[in-house]
């Protein structure tokens, strides 16, 4: 230890010379090893305010871009938009700007507004057309349905949407509720194939009574290709003044309710094949 205090005693003389080798261009291991002083906090004391040499400096990757934000800024640009533009990140473009004058907006707030509600649109309209792509290109992937493929889209159409017989409620009649057209098309095409004639079909119109019910029953009508006489009297649910309607418009047609006459062996057969059809997908689990 006692050596070690020697060593450096004469700072001043030693600082002296450390000074004027790092003047001469000479870095810290280079001073280091000329000096024999291997105490970085020694080596600091010695050095201290004296810059670097310009060679042992390493070029800092982000200068570059620093500038150019900075260009960017007094141009008027906002922080977004030197981002997109550099790809680096707003708390950098924050630190190498924070000095410049703040640009003036180039937009008043209702310009602005203006502006994100119309990029806002153009955004949805190719949303839609990608979403509209993908449903067509789906479609495609169907082409023309078997009877097989008929029959099982049936068998599961119903068994979702269709009434079921309870152990508590005994009720094997095969009645079809639904309020879009083409999964009613679907169920009467399926009926049609299970040689279900048209004169064992009963059709209701289940609407609010607030609904325009003939403008429905047209439309229903129409629809299944019959006339509208042969609909049966429609059922109409009551107003609750407590609930907020989302279902009106001229959009709005109701539910049409489908009842087949005499089908409780219909009914069983549906049970059937769909307990098949289950059987068969958990087999396929195992």
């Amino acid at each position: 230890m006692a050596h070690s205090q020697n060593k450096y005693a004469d700072f001043e003389g030693l600082r002296e010379r450390a000074v004027t080798l790092r003047r001469a261009g000479l870095s810290r291991r280079q001073i280091r090893d000329r000096l024999h002083v291997h105490n970085n906090d020694i080596l600091n004391r010695l050095l201290e305010g004296e810059p670097p040499p310009e060679w042992t400096k390493r070029p800092n990757a982000k200068d570059d871009l620093r500038d150019k934000a900075r260009e960017l800024r007094l141009q008027g640009w906002t922080y977004d938009r030197i981002q997109a533009e550099l790809g680096c990140s707003k708390s950098s473009i924050s630190l190498w700007v924070r000095d410049l004058p703040k640009p003036e907006p180039r937009y008043t707030p209702k310009e602005q507004q203006a502006l994100m509600n119309e990029g806002l649109a153009h955004l949805r309209a190719a949303q839609d057309r990608e979403r509209e792509a993908t449903k067509q290109a789906a479609a495609a992937e169907i082409d023309r349905l078997s009877d097989r493929e008929l029959f099982i889209a049936g068998v599961a159409l119903y068994w979702a949407e269709g009434s079921k017989s309870k152990p508590y409620a005994r009720r094997e009649r095969v009645i079809f509720v639904n309020s879009d057209p083409g999964v009613i098309q679907t169920y009467l095409a399926w009926l049609d194939l299970l040689k279900v004639t048209g004169d064992r079909l009963r059709y209701t119109v289940l609407i609010h009574e607030s609904a325009d019910v003939d403008a429905a029953q047209h439309y229903w009508a129409d629809l299944v290709g019959v006339d509208v006489s042969a609909f049966q009297k429609p059922t109409l649910k009551k107003h609750n003044p407590k609930t907020v309607r989302k279902n009106t418009g001229s959009d709005y047609r109701g539910c049409l309710v489908i009842r087949v006459l005499q089908s409780a062996e219909l009914y069983c057969r549906i049970e059937g094949w769909w307990k098949g059809i289950t059987t068969d997908a958990a087999a396929r689990l195992r």
